[in-house]
């Protein structure tokens, strides 16, 4: 069995309320419907796991005004074929952004800021829903004692 890395990032935007960015993926060969997600890729060769999510977050959604919050990193695994079973390890880390502009990558097919409630019900694996569930808990109980962040 092969296996791949990824890393990935909860991206989220504090104004009045919190809003996450979840990017709008098409179908593919490894899925056959599209789905939401946040942004991820492939690590590269000699590069760390957070200069991954900085270089995607970039390529992906045109943020760079960014800051990542410390104490969060998540990891999730599951499998998929392709050419034989692959088992994908992706770290999440918590990454604040500073604008809501987006620019889109023309691999995705859209993008949504919306509230935990909105972006639960709209994400498309349990595994994301999990990492969003943990992400918006880590938020409220280290950034709410009445302070923005």
């Amino acid at each position: 069995m092969r296996e791949k890395k990824s890393a990935g990032a909860v991206i989220f935007i504090k104004n009045k309320e919190i809003k996450y960015l979840l990017l709008h993926y098409p179908s593919n060969s490894r899925t056959k419907k599209n789905y939401w997600g946040f942004s991820k890729g492939h690590i590269e060769k000699k590069e760390k796991e957070f200069d991954t999510v900085r270089r995607e977050i970039k390529e992906e959604t045109g943020l760079e005004r960014i800051r990542r919050i410390n104490g969060f990193k998540e990891t999730i695994k599951y499998f998929f074929k392709d050419n034989g079973t692959i088992q994908k390890t992706v770290v999440f880390y918590l990454v604040q952004a500073k604008s809501k502009k987006i620019i889109l990558s023309a691999e995705h097919i859209g993008y949504k800021w919306l509230n935990f409630q909105k972006a639960i019900r709209l994400l498309s694996f349990k595994n994301s829903k999990m990492i969003l569930k943990k992400a918006d808990k880590f938020i409220k109980e280290n950034f709410f004692s009445g302070e923005s962040l």
